[in-house]
């Protein structure tokens, strides 16, 4: 997957989880779902329509056309993956997605469990926080990569990244902050010493 390279502007990381809780806002957890090749930008448009927040981390693209007009947009990261908030309840969010026009597998507890994995509300912020495409050096890794990485689940306690939570790895002789969610990861430039060890049950 490719790296992206860019600042990050102000005291913190745009749209991480401010401290003190989330202000009163509705809070629900998340689903990863696995789709087949080509569907994304319809399951996306379909499950809105419905009712809920999805989310497809998305990096910037510039292309230039013949005459030198430079053009940006945004393209999927990965195409066969999406994410959707649980923000109805469980046996009608199951309707809707087993009436979807193409395939949804949503990532379960375990092989053999018929449970949902939920993905925290919070985890799944700062992984979204973290997908922002004005970041510095970001590197996307697929869930192979990311479950091989070996690293200490760390908090940021300063710095631009403060308050966001993850795997303190090494690649290339420089510290990245890891996140890890069912079907990818992320990865952010860290510094080291902006970083105290966390028990991964906290």
């Amino acid at each position: 997957m490719r790296n992206e390279k860019s600042e990050i502007t102000g005291s913190g990381l745009p749209g991480a989880p401010s401290e003190g809780g989330d202000g009163g806002e509705r809070s629900f957890p998340w689903y990863a779902a696995k789709l087949h090749s080509g569907s994304q930008g319809e399951l996306e448009t379909y499950l809105t329509e419905r009712g809920m927040q999805c989310f497809v981390p998305r990096e910037r693209v510039t292309t230039v056309d013949k005459e030198g007009h430079r053009h940006t947009r945004f393209k999927p990261v990965v195409r066969n993956l999406l994410f959707v908030e649980k923000s109805l309840p469980e046996q009608e969010m199951r309707r809707i997605i087993y009436d979807a026009p193409h395939p949804i597998y949503i990532f379960r507890k375990s092989r053999e469990s018929t449970e949902f994995y939920e993905i925290p509300s919070r985890e799944m912020e700062e992984f979204r926080a973290m997908c922002n495409p004005d970041i510095l050096m970001r590197r996307y890794l697929s869930e192979e990569q990311a479950r091989l990485k070996a690293g200490t689940p760390v908090e940021v306690f300063a710095g631009p990244l403060k308050g966001l939570t993850g795997k303190l790895v090494r690649s290339n002789k420089q510290y990245f902050l890891l996140k890890e969610v069912p079907g990818m990861g992320v990865m952010l430039k860290v510094t080291r010493w902006c970083c105290r060890a966390i028990n991964e049950t906290d």
